[in-house]
C-alpha cells in the first residue's frame, strides 16, 4: 500500500480512483464495512482505492490535552488499513489552512483537482470543512458538479447499538476486553517500538520493555495481564499503562511491559502489546520500596491469572 505524504506529493498518476475521507480511529468493524464497499466499487470501476487521513486529528489540533484518547497511533492505523486491502492513504497535515477551508473548498482541491475523484463512499456520522458544515448531502451537489458518486453507508450495529471510537473507549476504560474485540473485530492492542528507558525496572529487579506511544494519552489506564506475540511464540506479561506518577513523568503517555521468564533483547523491535486483564488501577507509591513490592504482587497475580506456576 502506498502513503501519500501530502497534497503536494500527488502526481498525475493518482487521479482517477475511488476514496473516503475520515479519522478511523481503531479501524473497527465499522469503518470495516465502510472500506469492504469501497474496495468493491474500486474492483467494478477498476479504479486504485484511497483513503484520506489528518494528521494530527482535528480534535487534537484544536484540543491537544482534552481531545479524546487515540485507539491507533497513525503507524497502526496505516498497518491496519493495508490489511484489508487498500491501495493507498493519502495523509494530510491539518494546519490552520485546513482549519478554515469551507467544505465546497476541500472538494475542490482534494477530491477534484488532487484525486480526480470517480467516486465516494462515506459514513453517516461524517463532517468536515470548517465549522464541521460538510456532509454527505453538500458532496451530493458537488458530485452533481464535478462528475463523482457519492454512496452512503449504514452504521454497523452490536448488541442494539452502533459501533464507534467511543463506544470502545468506553469499553476499554472499563476494562471489558471481550466487547472491545467483539466491536473492533480483533483483540485490543498497542503497538510501539521498545527504546531505552530509564532502566528502573532493572533496578527493582523486574526488566521492563518501555514503547513509544505516539501519542498524548493511552485509551486506557493502570496495570494488566497482557500477552506478547515474538517470533511466532507467544508471551505472557505484566504491562503498566499511564504517565508514571511516581517517578513524575507527566508529559506522554507512556506502556511498560515485563515478560514472565524471557531474557531476549527487545530494543529495538516494534512488538504488539495485547490486553487481556486489569490488575489494578494506577496509582502513586510513597517509596521506591513500595513500588517494588507492589510489582512484583502485580507479577504474582499476572501468573495466577494465566495458571502460570
Amino acid at each position: 500500500m502506498e502513503l501519500i505524504r501530502g497534497l503536494h506529493n500527488l502526481r498525475p498518476h493518482h487521479r482517477g480512483c475511488v476514496g473516503t475521507v475520515g479519522a478511523f480511529d481503531g479501524v473497527h468493524r465499522g469503518h470495516q464495512a465502510l472500506f469492504d464497499s469501497l474496495i468493491e466499487t474500486g474492483r467494478e470501476l477498476n479504479l486504485p482505492t484511497v483513503a484520506i487521513c489528518f494528521e494530527p486529528l482535528p480534535r487534537e489540533y484544536f484540543f491537544p490535552s482534552d481531545s479524546p484518547a487515540r485507539l491507533m497511533s497513525f503507524r497502526e492505523k496505516f498497518v491496519a488499513l493495508q490489511a484489508l486491502g487498500l491501495d493507498r492513504v493519502l495523509r494530510i497535515r491539518f494546519t490552520d489552512t485546513f482549519r478554515a477551508m469551507r467544505a465546497e473548498e476541500f472538494i475542490k482541491q482534494v477530491f477534484v483537482d488532487g484525486l480526480g475523484i470517480r467516486h465516494i463512499v462515506v459514513g453517516d456520522d461524517l463532517r468536515f470543512g470548517a465549522g464541521r458544515k460538510g456532509d454527505a448531502n453538500v458532496l451530493r451537489a458537488a458530485g452533481k458538479d464535478f462528475g463523482f458518486a457519492v454512496e452512503d453507508t449504514a452504521s454497523v450495529v452490536s448488541g442494539d447499538e452502533r459501533i464507534s471510537s467511543s463506544r470502545i473507549r468506553n469499553c476499554l476504560e472499563q476494562a471489558d476486553f471481550s466487547t472491545a474485540e467483539e466491536l473492533l473485530g480483533r483483540p485490543f492492542s498497542l503497538t510501539g517500538k521498545v527504546v531505552y528507558g530509564r532502566q528502573l525496572g532493572r533496578t527493582l529487579g523486574v526488566p521492563t520493555a518501555n514503547m513509544e506511544m505516539h501519542r498524548f494519552r493511552a485509551p486506557l489506564d493502570g496495570v494488566y495481564a497482557v500477552e506478547v506475540p515474538i517470533n511466532g511464540r507467544l508471551h505472557r506479561g505484566v504491562a503498566n499503562v499511564g504517565t508514571r506518577p511516581t517517578i513524575g513523568d507527566r508529559t506522554t503517555a507512556i506502556l511498560e511491559v515485563h515478560l514472565l521468564d524471557y531474557s531476549g533483547n527487545l530494543y529495538g523491535k516494534t512488538i504488539d502489546v495485547v490486553f487481556k486483564h486489569r490488575l489494578r488501577n494506577e496509582q502513586k507509591f510513597d517509596s521506591i520500596e513500595v513500588l517494588r513490592n507492589t510489582i512484583h504482587n502485580d507479577i504474582a497475580q499476572c501468573r495466577s491469572w494465566f495458571g502460570i506456576e
